[in-house]
């Protein structure tokens, strides 16, 4: 008498649970489409946009953050170093080079999630464009470590991975088309350990 009502909803609560698990899934999986790739840096151009596809909808909705128009600012991600491999606080990377043209940037460590890493409130957790020192010819070198380090130092917590975000404020690059024309500072391991 009640196997085929039983059966039905056991169906149901299968159907609409794997349904909301893999639209999560599918949510967290991607920022949206578009990206560009420059090494290990990624943007999402029309993410904040009104071109932007539902999944950089959802993601902007979900986050609950304010993003950036067009010709306000542009945010890179990089997850791995310039060899591909994971980002991870037990080891020491250095960021050198140059940064696109902007008015003022920023750099910070978070987690996969794109938490902040909870660091001791001292440490230098952000770096940006007016506080950082630079080389004669105007590059970065930014040592990212647990360890504090001479010079541009970048504190990041704990063994986990990690990811690094730099957010170009005010910049052409955000508005140009020639995006791929773009030369992004590169991140290289130094050494993983007590380095």
């Amino acid at each position: 008498m009640f196997r085929v009502p039983f059966l039905v909803a056991i169906a149901l609560v299968i159907a609409f649970g794997g349904g909301i698990w893999s639209t999560r899934v599918a949510l967290d999986a991607t920022v949206g489409f578009g990206a560009i790739k420059l090494g290990p840096w990624e943007a999402f151009p029309e993410a904040q946009t009104e071109k932007a596809d539902p999944y950089a909808k959802s993601h902007r909705a979900n986050a609950g953050r304010i993003l950036y128009a067009s010709a306000e600012g542009l945010s890179f991600t990089a997850q791995t170093d310039d060899s591909g491999q994971r980002l991870t606080g037990n080891c020491t990377y250095r960021l050198t080079g140059q940064t696109p043209t902007a008015r003022f940037w920023t750099l910070f460590a978070t987690a996969p999630n794109g938490l902040p890493p909870s660091a001791n409130a001292d440490l230098p957790v952000a770096l940006n464009s007016r506080a950082v020192l630079r080389r004669p010819d105007g590059s970065l070198d930014i040592s990212i470590s647990q360890r504090a380090r001479a010079g541009n130092w970048l504190a990041v917590s704990g063994a986990g991975p990690f990811r690094l975000t730099l957010t170009l404020l005010d910049t052409p690059a955000a508005g140009s088309s020639g995006l791929i024309d773009l030369a992004m500072p590169g991140i290289q391991r130094i050494g993983c350990g007590n380095v």
